[in-house]
C-alpha cells in the first residue's frame, strides 16, 4: 500500500518587525552581503569547506530573524542560503563540476538576492516613518510649510504693530487674534483653533495696575496675556515661547524659565535667535536691516 505523501506546511504570516528591529536586519543582511564578498574560493575542497557550510548557516540565521521561517517573504530569499553545488545524478567516469565556478555564481545569485531583501525592509521602514509622521504631523511653524508665529499682546497697539511688522519683514506669518474670524467660536477656542504654529511670541506691557489687599497699585499685564502665556507654554513648549517686556512691568515668578527680554534692547536680535533655534528660516540680513 502506497504510503501518503505529508501535507503541505502552512505558511506563516508575515514577521512584523519595529523600526529599530528592521534597523538591525538591514545591518545584518549588509554584512551577511560583506561576508559573501570576502569568502575565498580556494579554501574549498571539492564541493564544500566549513567556511562555506558557516556562510550558510549564517545567512539562514540572518533572514529567519528578518522575514520569520516557512512566511512568504523567507521562502522567498531562501536560496540565498543555498551556496552548495549538488549533483543529481554522476556517473562514473563523468568529469567533476567546476565547483569554485559554480560557487562564484551561487555567491553573485545569493548577493543579489539579499540585496532584494534589503529593499524589503527599507520600504517597511520607510511605511513605518510615513505612519509616525501621519500620526504626529510637523507644525506649520516649523521647518516645511507655510511658517508661522502666533502673536500675543495687550493694549499696547504701538508694540504690537513694531513686533509684527518686524516678525512679517522675516517671511514669517503672524498669527494676531482679533485680526482673525470668529466663526461663531470663542476665544479660547480662536486660540485653539490657530495654535497650530511653531512659536509664540508674547508682548508683556503694562496696560493694567494692581496689588495685594491694601498694597500700592503698580504696573502689569493684562490677564488675558498671562492666560495665553501659560496656554502656549503647555501646548508648544517653554523653549518655543518667547516673551518681549515692554515698560515697567514685572514678570509673575509662575513663568521663570520663559525666554523673555527687554524691548529696549537688541530684542531683534534676541527675537531672531529663538526664531532660528525653534526651527524657521531667519535671513539675518532682514533681522539687521
Amino acid at each position: 500500500m502506497a504510503r501518503k505523501a505529508p501535507p503541505p506546511t502552512a505558511i506563516q504570516p508575515k514577521l512584523y518587525l519595529d523600526a529599530s528591529q528592521l534597523k538591525r536586519g538591514i545591518e545584518r543582511l549588509q554584512q551577511r552581503i560583506t561576508d559573501l564578498d570576502t569568502f575565498d574560493l580556494s579554501t574549498m575542497r571539492r564541493s564544500t569547506s566549513p567556511e562555506l557550510q558557516a556562510l550558510e548557516r549564517s545567512i539562514e540565521d540572518t533572514l529567519e530573524r528578518c522575514f520569520g521561517t516557512n512566511t512568504t517573504a523567507a521562502n522567498r530569499y531562501s536560496e540565498a542560503y543555498k551556496l552548495h553545488h549538488r549533483t543529481m545524478m554522476w556517473v562514473s567516469g563523468m568529469p567533476d563540476p567546476d565547483y569554485k565556478r559554480i560557487t562564484g555564481e551561487k555567491i553573485s545569485n545569493s548577493k543579489a538576492s539579499l540585496g532584494q531583501a534589503i529593499n524589503a525592509l527599507n520600504t517597511d521602514l520607510e511605511d513605518i516613518d510615513l505612519i509616525v509622521e501621519l500620526s504626529h504631523p510637523v507644525r506649520s511653524g516649523s521647518l516645511g510649510g507655510s511658517p508661522r508665529v502666533f502673536l500675543v499682546h495687550g493694549h499696547d497697539e504701538a508694540v504690537r504693530e513694531t513686533v509684527a511688522r518686524f516678525i512679517e519683514r522675516l517671511s514669517i506669518e503672524v498669527i494676531i487674534l482679533h485680526e482673525q474670524a470668529n466663526g461663531g467660536r470663542t476665544i479660547i477656542e480662536k486660540i485653539e483653533h490657530h495654535s497650530d504654529v511653531g512659536m509664540a511670541v508674547v508682548l508683556l506691557t503694562p496696560d493694567d495696575v494692581g496689588s495685594k489687599v491694601g498694597g500700592e497699585l503698580e504696573p502689569r499685564v493684562r490677564q488675558n496675556v498671562l492666560l495665553e502665556l501659560g496656554y502656549f507654554m503647555g501646548a508648544l513648549g517653554r523653549d518655543k515661547v518667547c516673551a518681549l517686556k515692554s515698560g515697567d512691568v514685572d514678570i509673575p515668578t509662575d513663568f521663570a524659565g520663559v525666554v523673555w527680554t527687554s524691548m529696549s534692547g537688541e530684542w531683534k536680535t534676541v527675537l531672531a535667535r529663538e526664531l532660528k533655534v525653534a526651527g524657521y528660516e531667519v535671513d539675518w540680513n532682514k533681522v539687521m536691516s
